[in-house]
């Protein structure tokens, strides 16, 4: 049992290759902490106090075991950056009255149609969207939107089940990918949200909301690859962005946090950049994945598990940037689905900017890409540059001396299979 000061209670600690760092800040910034996880710790061993084993999935069985665990020992704040436990994060949150979003802002940010409808109210730029439930319904609601459009789920994560449909011929399928798609502890839905292809680049705004104060501190612009599907290939930090010092972008930003009732917490929003302005495409109520919050702490001296653990402290948290240059960070596919037979990665190199080289998949792991499955990754490069543009060419020498083979793709469906 952790000390009279009592704990900070996190829920799901993710997989370590992508969340160990922030647990580890969150524990030497948040003093004891306590998790909550679906089966019982290993590698975040160091960094707790103790743990409880409960369906993080299931909001009554998580507030039920935090109001427990509060019982014994005070519970000072509840962190989660785990896309399918934040609604249950909040609740407990409310339960346990400490300081947190809402749970009703929670749901409106998990829930993109609910998304849409008050952005829309608040008059927030973002995609034409429909949200159908029928193949009739869909045909229409695409004739009013007009192709290209973006199928996806009303609410899962990590572009799972999101594709783009260039015309009429590919919408039922399309329709069809996004229905079907599902991750764990997510519900499934028949309605799916159908939205105007906006083209242009993507970024993602790391922010702090403290007390209804935006405060972001972290822009990744985005690279993607794989359409008709929006696989995340990587993503460049610059320490010194000047997108964080635009008028425009930023009160987009604050006026949709508005919108959505989200006043507390750390959240993670991905807008376009159209040749008509920004458009808001979603807001996430979690800190960034795919390493993004690492690469901000190695670009610009912000560390985002500190920011989350002041925040659900209730401490306004410090987001002062410094540094210079660009970290930038690229994901591994295979060409196709398989299962993986050899993995090799080039050995980091700092002085020639690799930082990082990461293999996540070994012999045996399938490697599903989409429409059956999603980051089908089997390794990650981490690079620094002075430009974005260097770290570019940092990561392609060290892409071009990976090696992959894979078993044929009827391998990994058999594998999935069992």
């Amino acid at each position: 049992m952790a000390n009279s000061d009592g704990v900070l209670l996190v829920m799901a600690s993710g997989f370590p290759h992508y969340r160990e760092y922030l647990l580890a800040s969150i524990a030497q910034r948040g003093g004891p902490v306590w998790l909550f996880e679906t089966e019982r710790p290993s590698w975040q061993t160091p960094y707790i106090a103790g743990s409880t084993v409960v369906d993080v999935f299931d909001p009554e069985a998580v507030v039920a075991a935090a109001r427990q665990l509060a019982a014994r020992t005070p519970v000072r704040g509840v962190i989660s950056y785990h896309e399918a436990v934040i609604e249950a994060a909040a609740r407990v949150a409310a339960a346990l009255g400490l300081p947190g979003p809402s749970p009703e802002a929670v749901t409106a940010v998990r829930d993109k149609p609910t998304t849409r409808r008050l952005l829309d109210r608040a008059g927030i730029r973002q995609p034409r969207h429909a949200l159908v439930a029928t193949p009739e319904e869909a045909a229409a609601a695409a004739g009013r939107i007009g192709f290209p459009l973006v199928a996806k789920p009303r609410g899962l994560g990590a572009s799972q089940g999101v594709v783009k449909v260039a015309g009429e011929a590919e919408l039922g399928w399309a329709v069809g990918v996004s229905r079907t798609a599902r991750q764990s502890g997510m519900p499934g839905h028949d309605e799916i949200l159908l939205e105007q292809f906006l083209a242009g680049p993507e970024i993602s705004v790391d922010a702090a909301v403290h007390d209804g104060e935006y405060l972001p501190y972290l822009v990744a612009r985005k690279r993607l690859g794989g359409e008709p599907y929006f696989e995340e290939t990587g993503h460049v930090v610059l320490a010194d962005e000047p997108l964080l010092r635009d008028a425009d972008l930023l009160r987009l930003l604050a006026d949709t946090h508005r919108a959505l009732g989200y006043t507390h917490g750390t959240t993670h929003t991905e807008v376009k950049l159209t040749s008509e302005g920004y458009a808001l495409i979603e807001v996430n109520g979690r800190l960034g994945g795919d390493l993004i919050p690492y690469l901000g702490l190695l670009a610009n001296g912000v560390d985002s598990g500190v920011v989350a653990a002041d925040l659900a402290l209730g401490v306004r948290p410090d987001v002062t940037a410094h540094g210079a240059g660009a970290v930038g960070i690229r994901f591994l596919y295979p060409p196709e689905t398989c299962v993986a037979r050899r993995v090799e990665m080039p050995e980091p190199d700092p002085e020639a900017g690799l930082l990082a080289s990461v293999a996540v998949a070994g012999p045996g792991t399938p490697l599903i890409l989409p429409p059956d499955g999603a980051i089908a990754r089997y390794g990650f490069l981490i690079a620094r540059g002075r430009t974005a543009e260097e770290c570019d060419e940092v990561l392609d020498r060290a892409e071009r001396a990976a090696r992959f083979e894979g078993d044929p793709p009827h391998a990994a469906r058999k594998v999935v299979s069992v």
